[in-house]
């Protein structure tokens, strides 16, 4: 069974201060892909909506991606690395296995705060903003980055049509600060887990339960192992129903949210999600079709992206969701 946690609000306690993301340069699509395995461009837009994925080039390391997404981060919030209280990196593909990737970040921007890394995948930027205004909160951080970041490339069986062709890699990452008013901030969170269903997204290989060796290499425990099916019906159901519940938590009503800006999964899950709410179409937010599926990174992606480009604007109300490995799922509701 799933065990959820909350941080439900009348008035934020926390806000947003700033936002940056970072896509590598190096592009692969659709058409690449079909000289590596038994694919096709059409197969892989009907079934994810996928067009492109950005894929790091050899020498660059999650934590350079990391750190250039945070760098713009303090820009835009014009706040000095050395103002910092807390970094937390969500993130399931780290520079190594130890130290935390969040302590090269704080060494790469300049930073001296407290650093560590979460692994909630996909739904880790949820899980990172859910910390960071807790901390808040209780008074043990004031300004704190919150960085998702994937170097999925790296991870991912090349060999394996089912997924190689969902992700991709990149940066997000957001400052949060003390709310100031009532009206801006964010406004709640909700995270879920269920652990009954962790053998259906995982890498097997490289931890205490699966030393590698060569016989797991050639294997490739190593990479992403997923079962498609069983991660399209719980993200469906459990997208809706953590964002429903969040929504009507807060004594509002869907057409009260601007933007919803849910995990850039797949093209069928978010439709799915969106019909069962009734959200208009024109209020989803997307950019898989170039980017794919950056995991922890997906949702501060788009969020600056659309930030940036003046689409999301101060005052206007984002809901945001995501499920990933764990299973891990949750959603937030922000006002810019």
């Amino acid at each position: 069974m799933s065990a959820g946690a909350s941080s439900v609000l009348l008035a934020p306690r926390s806000r947003f201060l700033g936002t940056g993301s970072f896509l590598p340069p190096v592009t692969r699509t659709n058409v690449e892909l079909e000289a590596l395995v038994d694919t096709n461009d059409a197969w892989i837009r009907e079934r994810t909506g996928i067009r492109e994925r950005r894929i790091a080039p050899e020498g660059m390391v999650t934590s350079d991606m990391a750190a250039e997404a945070a760098k713009l981060a303090l820009a835009a919030a014009e706040l000095p690395a050395s103002k910092l209280d807390l970094i937390v990196c969500a993130t399931i593909s780290p520079d190594m296995p130890m130290p935390a990737t969040a302590t090269f970040i704080q060494r790469k921007i300049g930073a001296t705060c407290a650093a560590f890394d979460i692994g909630a995948a996909c739904a880790g930027f949820i899980y990172g903003i859910t910390i960071a205004d807790q901390f808040i909160a209780g008074g043990g951080a004031k300004n704190v980055l919150v960085v998702g970041v994937e170097l999925l490339s790296r991870v991912v069986n090349w060999s394996d049509r089912t997924t190689c062709v969902l992700f991709g890699d990149g940066a997000g990452a957001a400052v949060i600060g003390p709310a100031i008013s009532k009206d801006r901030g964010i406004l709640g969170t909700r995270l879920y887990s269920d652990g009954s269903l962790a053998e259906s997204l995982m890498i097997p290989g490289g931890g205490s339960a699966e030393v590698m060796d060569e016989a797991r290499v050639k294997g490739r425990r190593n990479t992403i192992h997923m079962k498609g099916q069983d991660i399209f019906k719980s993200a469906v159901r459990n997208l809706h129903s953590a964002s429903q519940d969040l929504v009507d938590s807060l004594g509002l009503t869907n057409d009260a949210i601007d933007w919803v800006l849910p995990h850039q999964a797949n093209t069928r899950i978010i439709d799915q999600v969106v019909a069962r709410a009734q959200y208009p179409k024109h209020k989803v937010l997307t950019n898989i079709e170039r980017v794919g599926n950056t995991s922890s990174a997906s949702i501060p992606i788009l969020l600056d992206e659309r930030v940036r480009d003046g689409t999301i604007k101060p005052g206007d109300l984002v809901l945001t969701c995501a499920l990933g490995a764990g299973l891990s799922w949750g959603a937030g509701l922000i006002r810019m």
